[in-house]
């Protein structure tokens, strides 16, 4: 058996404004022909599947259309909820598409055995069982009592995340001893892992409460299927605990890191190989660095090209030039390029001289100013704040749309 482990799709994500439709569009259909040239049987998607609880129309339509698209490609859909993703809009469709080949886990249940899930062939016979646990909400595992201090949280919260996944693993378990026949037992998960390397587009979900999992706390699954951190990566030096990472860039600090999905392998229950298959890039993005003079250097290298690319640009510089941007846009005018970010970078010798300088608002993307004024509110939950998130998200979103339209 084969499985393809993706994750992080944010579908619907509004890029410093511009849409990504596109992107995810041309991911999804380079994805159909994955499943066809390594004959997959199973994809899991492991958590984040849009960047918003309130999704634009054209990011479900999307959604709705790949996994339609599937259906010619005799291959099971397992789609896991992530931190990003909406519960009540991945339940929406959730009974429609379990007619098509189709579970969709979008939180974790009361019930542990509704996130076991069978992977089945052709013939209808069982292939493999996956442990579909979804983004882990800590009101979902645990109670919290009063008087506990945060370390007491923090321990809580690890160890009742354990205790799911080993109820979870033991009902998979307990399935495979009733079937009698070696397949294997799969795991997912959306969470940090302990000792990770994120990127700047990563969420912390569990704020002040626990900095990551500990990955000693994972059952002995033949594979674990790893979502939310977007660059891909093993876990604890394991060739089976992987995060398969985002499939397109979503901030340019990502930019250093190949692309991938994974394809798995199993001969009975062993996974005997994880291959990683790069995704390709379907919009081409650049960070440029330097003085001015480079700068301009570097944009004359775009005179050619056809398509358009969207840039970060970091330029150098011992002190405040009130005039950056028409600078910089009388170097741009002309060129297929489109500058999304603009940052001042001091030099070193220069930070001495001051520990600050000055940024203008319209170097930061509207969702970095948000989580500035956020931190503002220290006395708020930590679910007021995430609601806040999603709601204002969900404007950016709407924006974005009616830009397209």
């Amino acid at each position: 058996m084969k499985i393809l482990h993706t994750s992080d799709w944010h579908l619907g994500q509004s890029f410093f404004t511009q849409n990504r439709k596109h992107e995810h569009q041309r991911f999804l259909d380079w994805l159909l022909n994955v499943v066809d040239e390594h004959g997959i049987d199973a994809i899991i998607v492991a958590g984040d599947i849009f960047d918003t609880g309130a999704p634009p129309s054209y990011a479900r339509e999307i959604y709705s259309r790949f996994v339609v698209s599937l259906q010619a490609h005799a291959c099971t859909l397992v789609i896991l909820g992530g931190n990003h993703d909406s519960v009540s809009v991945l339940n929406e469709t959730r009974g429609l598409l379990s007619c098509l080949n189709t579970h969709v886990i979008a939180s974790t249940c009361a019930d542990p055995a509704e996130q076991v899930v069978e992977i089945r062939n052709n013939n209808d016979e069982v292939t493999g069982i996956v442990c579909a646990i979804p983004f882990i909400r800590a009101r979902d595992v645990m109670v919290s009592e009063a008087g506990q201090s945060g370390e007491d949280k923090k321990q809580s919260l690890g160890e009742a995340i354990k205790a799911h996944y080993t109820s979870v693993y033991q009902l998979a378990e307990a399935r495979r001893a009733e079937l009698g026949i070696d397949i294997p037992v799969i795991a997912t998960g959306h969470l940090t892992a302990l000792g990770v390397s994120t990127s700047s587009s990563v969420r912390e979900i569990y704020i002040g409460t626990l900095d990551g999992f500990d990955a000693g706390g994972f059952p002995p699954a033949d594979y674990i299927a790893l979502g939310h951190i977007h660059r891909p990566q093993r876990v604890a030096k394991s060739d089976i605990i992987r995060y398969s990472g985002s499939p397109i860039p979503l901030s340019f600090d990502e930019l250093g890191t190949q692309k991938q999905v994974l394809v798995v392998s199993f001969d009975g229950h062993q996974a005997t190989s994880v291959e990683s298959v790069p995704v390709p890039l379907f919009q081409d993005m650049q960070v440029l660095c330097g003085s001015l003079d480079d700068i301009e250097q570097a944009l004359s290298e775009f005179e050619n090209q056809e398509a358009s690319t969207w840039l970060c640009i970091e330029v150098t510089t011992q002190g405040y030039l009130s005039d950056l941007h028409q600078r910089i846009q009388a170097m741009v005018e002309g060129r297929p390029v489109e500058v999304l970010q603009l940052r001042r970078v001091q030099q070193q010798h220069a930070v001495g001289m001051s520990n600050e300088y000055e940024k203008d608002l319209s170097e930061l993307s509207p969702q970095e100013v948000f989580e500035k004024r956020l931190e503002l509110l220290d006395s708020e939950a930590d679910e007021t704040k995430e609601a806040l998130r999603q709601q204002f998200s969900a404007v950016v979103a709407s924006l974005g749309e009616e830009q397209e339209a």
